[in-house]
């Protein structure tokens, strides 16, 4: 481990102690809202995110999170994706809780898990016909590269291996890995656009608390 993280084991993802360790704290799987925008500027999902780790903070309890049928499967399907992978490259996958950012503060990320000393992987189980598209693709889904680049940066690890799986497909076509490697200079780039996105969420709160 480096760059200040914290040690393996001290929290599983989904109880309440790692919901309260990321409570009103920017986190990867959000990293896109805080990047998107649209012509006449930020988008409504950032605005929306704003909002939601504003009422964190004031409030003190995590927002309900909707869960869907296609996300339960997801969940559901993660550890048989985590296995297939590591019998595919012959590595074994660390699990951990909750990563605080180095230097940013109220971020962090929640890994699927670390490979070595310098790899993460990112596990999605999706329809079958997203999985067949990641399949003729053979390239890091450009929705996933915020997320993925975000929990690079708090690492400090090198790459991050998206992973797909499917166990409804055929036993050879039922997982698709694919490696990113940040282009030089993004990490830098979407850290900037964290610490402001951060000042925004900040200077919100002091608002609404000043409110009588």
């Amino acid at each position: 481990m480096r760059r200040g993280q914290k040690m393996p084991g001290e929290l599983i993802q989904g109880t309440d102690e790692w919901k309260a360790a990321r409570l009103g704290k920017l986190t990867a799987s959000r990293m896109a809202d805080v990047l998107a925008t649209t012509k006449t500027g930020p988008s409504a999902s950032r605005k929306n995110y704003i909002a939601q780790l504003v009422a964190e903070r004031l409030a003190g309890v995590p927002a309900e999170s909707y869960s869907s049928g296609a996300m339960a499967w997801g969940v559901e399907n993660e550890p048989f994706a985590r296995a297939a992978y590591e019998i595919k490259t012959d590595c074994m996958v660390e699990q951990i809780g909750f990563v605080d950012h180095p230097t940013i503060a109220m971020a962090g990320m929640s890994p699927d898990g670390l490979v070595g000393e310098d790899g993460l992987i990112e596990i999605k189980a999706p329809n079958t016909a997203t999985h067949i598209d990641y399949l003729l693709g053979r390239v890091p889904p450009p929705k996933y590269i915020p997320q993925m680049a975000w929990q690079m940066a708090c690492s400090g690890r090198k790459w991050c291996d998206f992973v797909s799986f499917d166990p409804r497909m055929p036993d050879n076509l039922q997982l698709f890995v694919i490696r990113y490697v940040p282009e030089p200079g993004y990490i830098a780039a979407i850290e900037a656009e964290a610490v402001v996105f951060l000042g925004e969420v900040a200077d919100m709160v002091e608002k609404l608390r000043a409110l009588k």
